[in-house]
């Protein structure tokens, strides 16, 4: 049940793309200029290079593993087991509320507000 939760919060709280998307094959062209670059340049350049491959090879990291998330299959094993969770571990719907979780999902799952 945790394991499922966890991985709902992760997908819903992770930071949004901001721009235009970049292609992947966009990203491996750059790449390939910066090890170009890498290995024919010395003193600064070289520095510079070998940052903008590692900046490069993250956004290809993170682009690979946020692609292949199903975010409607998390939130509907989510909705099955959020309510029940919620009762085991005493998690209120505002506990929910800050942790990211839409109002709407937490109305599908019955979790409702509560007076505090």
């Amino acid at each position: 049940m945790s394991a499922t939760v966890n991985r709902y919060l992760e997908a819903v709280t992770a930071p949004k793309q901001r721009g235009r998307p970049v292609a992947k094959a966009s990203l491996e062209q750059r790449l390939a200029t910066a090890d170009e670059r890498f290995r024919n340049t010395s003193g600064v350049e070289k520095l510079l290079a070998a940052q903008e491959r590692r900046d490069i090879e993250a956004r290809l990291r993170a682009t690979e593993s946020t692609s292949d998330v199903d975010i409607k299959a998390l939130e509907d094993a989510f909705v099955k087991i959020a309510k029940k969770f919620s009762e085991n571990r005493g998690v209120t719907y505002g506990a929910w509320r800050e942790a990211g979780v839409a109002p709407e999902v937490l109305k599908k799952a019955g979790i409702r507000r509560t007076r505090s």
